[in-house]
């Protein structure tokens, strides 16, 4: 059994604790899932997941709006991840997708979260480019005004959910100013006229990605998600509030690599000792111990700011996804090594630990970005 003690720390509430024991108790009674079919696996546990109440945190209610609490998102990523990394990303993207309609849809555009909230529909974020990743300001698909309708044309690649979502939230460059000034984001349903599954990615843990094509799509204008030349801000906007639930997920991971390794050391035996007797065994033990209880600080502290409401907690969620998920990455080695043979062997926990956690520090802004971020931050303070 994991750790759950940090639950009394004061960063949580009695609703956040209460929440922890029934998640835990779903995940024990579900997961993990089958991830032959990872597109029919994502759409089960959207709906099975919908269906017990846990995605209602996802998303604002619009029918009594308040603020996203980024504490219960990031206790349900790091559960969900330590069982199944499948089951944290199922969740995740319903919160990232709709984050932007969340923040600054209309009360049309609101109606979608009423689905996506009880798992009736699956969403996605649209931002990356083949040729601007990190570099948003430099997007190129456009999306160009024709009287009362917006054209947009381009390409996407690297998009979770792509071609099983129900909605996209999509960023095209409109135009009104130069770099990131010039970028709005929009509402597409996917059976949109134009919008085409051009390609499917495989990837070293799988998930549902896609590379989209748009050809000469038409949205009314009413499709727009805040005002145009705004989607820059929406889209750091989003982000500010779900990248410490990045870090909480690593953290997920890496507890789970910890429990694994725990029960290993104890119960291997070396030289007619448990390998814990060790000392070099209790030294690695004692720095996977370390490193995730530094992570789940820094990754709690982002998103209580958060919830005390901070403005924008942009120093405070690099921090958290940057430490998480590099010392996760490291945790979740020394796993695999302490497990020696079974440790790269197909199928085993910790091998899929190993995989799943690597895109951790490239997705939702890369490790070298973040310290990019931290310290302007820093310097700007």
């Amino acid at each position: 059994m994991a750790d759950r003690s940090f639950l009394s720390w004061p960063f949580f509430e009695e609703r956040h604790r209460e929440h922890a024991e029934r998640l835990e108790e779903w995940c024990a009674a579900n997961l993990p899932v089958d991830h032959h079919d990872v597109d029919a696996a994502c759409r089960k546990l959207v709906e099975t997941l919908g269906e017990a109440g846990f995605l209602l945190p996802t998303a604002i209610d619009p029918s009594n709006p308040q603020p996203l609490d980024v504490r219960t998102l990031c206790i349900s990523r790091e559960t969900l991840a330590r069982h199944d990394g499948l089951a944290d990303f199922a969740f995740a993207m319903q919160g990232l997708g709709t984050g932007a309609i969340s923040l600054f849809g209309t009360p049309e555009q609101q109606r979608w979260l009423e689905k996506t909230r009880t798992g009736k529909a699956i969403s996605a974020f649209v931002l990356t480019e083949p040729r601007s990743g990190s570099d948003v300001a430099n997007m190129e698909m456009t999306a160009t005004r024709d009287g009362g309708d917006y054209i947009l044309s381009g390409e996407k690649t690297w998009i979770s959910n792509g071609g099983i979502a129900d909605l996209y939230c999509v960023f095209a460059r409109t135009g009104e100013a130069p770099g990131a000034k010039g970028i709005s984001a929009f509402l597409v349903p996917a059976d949109t006229l134009g919008l085409k599954i051009a390609e499917r990615l495989e990837t070293i843990a799988p998930h549902p990605l896609a590379r989209l094509v748009f050809d000469d799509m038409r949205l009314p204008a009413s499709a727009m998600i805040g005002k145009p030349g705004e989607g820059f801000k929406i889209a750091m906007s989003v982000l500010d509030v779900f990248r410490s639930t990045v870090g909480a997920a690593a953290l997920g991971f890496a507890r789970r690599a910890l429990d694994e390794t725990l029960a290993r050391v104890s119960q291997r035996q070396l030289f007619g000792a448990p390998l814990f007797d060790l000392q070099m065994v209790q030294g690695n033990v004692a720095e996977m111990a370390l490193d995730v209880d530094a992570a789940a600080l820094l990754v709690y502290r982002a998103a209580w700011t958060k919830d005390s409401g901070a403005a924008r907690v942009t120093r405070e969620a690099a921090m958290a996804k940057l430490y998480a998920t590099d010392r996760a990455q490291s945790v979740i080695d020394k796993a695999v090594q302490l497990h020696g043979g079974d440790g790269v062997k197909k199928g085993h926990i910790v091998e899929s630990l190993y995989r799943e956690i690597r895109a951790l520090r490239i997705y939702e802004g890369a490790s070298d970005v973040q310290k990019v971020v931290i310290a302007r931050q820093t310097m700007g303070a």
